[in-house]
């Protein structure tokens, strides 16, 4: 059976990730030996670390690490590159914040042979318009900078072939904040086998999203810069 590693970072996600846990760790059980639920906390300031710890010691299939506080982006490709460097045949990664649905993963595993890629698209949301608004604004500043379109190229549900991750993640900067994004572009460009299958999106069900209006549109005005040097980069230019 293939080896599945499903990647989920955390910050001060206190009041979710026992419940995230328990939610995703069923998953891991039914995928093949060896399979593991790869937690990662982003150098939390609350209690995120003590729970996951106390997780780990009743769930053989949980790893958890803790790191220096270095965004979501950074968080993801070092739980990447871990389970890359472990053997995982197929990664997933989905966030801390109980946003996403692990009833919604069957369809996206059934068809893992067959694509490179699997990302969800947000077709039901309930995480608020000013969020829906940055989703479709990146999509037309993508398709300004990289000259591709992708439909959610920031959809925290997503399953890789970890054969192609492993050729297509070297173009992330280890630093980079949105990485899922230019993950998605370059999957894209590369003329990867790409699918997108529609999911749901909860609202955040407790605690306090780190990520506010102000800082999306810092990162916005520092991505348009970026993604002009990375578009060269990708395309060997």
């Amino acid at each position: 059976m293939d080896k599945l590693y499903i990647v989920i970072p955390a910050y001060n996600e206190q009041d979710n990730i026992r419940k995230v846990i328990n939610d995703w760790y069923p998953v891991v059980c039914k995928a093949g030996e060896g399979s593991r639920l790869l937690v990662i906390d982003d150098g939390s300031r609350d209690d995120t670390f003590k729970v996951l710890k106390e997780e780990a010691d009743e769930k053989d299939r949980l790893t958890v690490k803790q790191k220096a506080n270095s965004g979501h982006g950074p968080t993801i490709l070092a739980g990447y590159k871990q389970a890359l460097k472990e053997g995982a045949d197929f990664v997933f990664q989905t966030d801390s914040d109980g946003q996403t649905n692990p009833n919604e993963f069957e369809a996206f595993w059934e068809l893992r042979n067959k694509y490179d890629i699997i990302i969800g698209d947000r077709t039901e949301r309930g995480d608020g318009f000013s969020r829906i608004v940055v989703t479709n604004v990146l999509k037309f500043v993508i398709l300004l900078c990289f000259h591709v379109f992708v439909k959610d190229a920031n959809t925290p549900y997503r399953l890789m072939k970890a054969e192609t991750l492993k050729k297509e993640i070297s173009y992330v900067p280890n630093d980079y904040f949105l990485s899922n994004v230019l993950l998605s572009v370059i999957y894209k460009k590369h003329h990867r086998k790409m699918k997108f299958i529609p999911i749901s999106f909860l609202p955040r069900q407790g605690g306090v999203n780190s990520i506010n209006p102000k800082k999306i549109f810092k990162i916005g005005i520092k991505s348009l810069v970026e993604f002009v040097k990375l578009n060269r980069i990708i395309e060997g230019r």
